[in-house]
């Protein structure tokens, strides 16, 4: 069974959550032209080794939550509220361990 460890609700399965995609910056939606508009809706990095990502608890909380995931071992390495510090502990993908957070 895949954890996840939701900031507000505790450790659930995976299946509580749905992926919302890696995060990053967005454009301004004032001055953005088309092209950047689709870079950031359509093109991802997606590559091997740390990502962070969005992620939204939609079975339980309902709300979202940020994870740094490892894509080559399916690891998390931390996860946080958005725009807030990393928990105290992330759980292990693949296993449930828990594991020791990054600073």
């Amino acid at each position: 069974m895949i954890t996840l460890s939701c900031p507000w609700c505790g450790p659930r399965n995976v299946t509580e959550f749905a992926y919302g995609g890696e995060s990053g910056a967005r454009p301004d939606p004032a001055t953005a032209t088309p092209q950047p508009w689709r870079r950031y809706l359509y093109t991802n990095a997606n590559p091997a080794g740390p990502v962070t990502e969005t992620w939204l608890h939609r079975a339980g909380c309902r709300r979202y939550l940020v994870v740094e995931r490892d894509t080559t071992t399916n690891e998390i390495l931390a996860i946080r509220r958005p725009g807030g510090a990393p928990s105290t502990s992330a759980r292990h993908a693949t296993t449930g361990r828990a594991t020791e957070q990054r600073p």
